[in-house]
């Protein structure tokens, strides 16, 4: 089974590997390790300019779809995508200016709410109030 999952990911099959050995069998620090990385990513963006804001966000993006790619459970996505845009939304006022962001953001939201319609109920109830949330800020 592990060798037919590295298959498919030539590239990244150290850190797919690393994932399938060691952190499946605990997802919440796995998630919580993301999350880490996702403020990590958050704090070294550059803000003097739109381009760099636009660029390092996708960048940090890109990355966070790769780990949910890796797991490939619905809640572990759904988790991220939500603190991911919470992150976008404690940014600086700025960011919410900036046109390809607010549409990268709506079009995540729009993502959020498909994948939470294919979970049990009582985790799209729960995760139905966290995007709520969101959407209020």
């Amino acid at each position: 089974m592990l060798c037919l999952r590295l298959a498919r990911y030539k590239k990244e099959n150290k850190e797919l590997l690393t994932y399938l050995l060691f952190d499946s069998s605990d997802e919440s620090a796995y998630i919580a390790g993301i999350k880490k990385e996702i403020d990590e990513q958050f704090e070294l963006i550059n803000v003097e300019s739109a381009y760099y804001i636009k660029k390092s966000v996708r960048k940090s993006l890109k990355i966070t779809r790769k780990y949910i790619r890796y797991s490939g459970k619905k809640e572990t996505e759904v988790e991220l995508l939500i603190y991911f845009c919470s992150k976008i939304i404690e940014f600086p006022s700025q960011i919410r200016r900036i046109t390809a962001l607010q549409n990268l953001f709506d079009r995540l939201i729009e993502s959020i709410k498909k994948t939470i319609k294919s979970l049990h109920e009582d985790l799209q109830f729960d995760y139905g109030k966290e995007l709520e949330k969101l959407s209020v800020k």
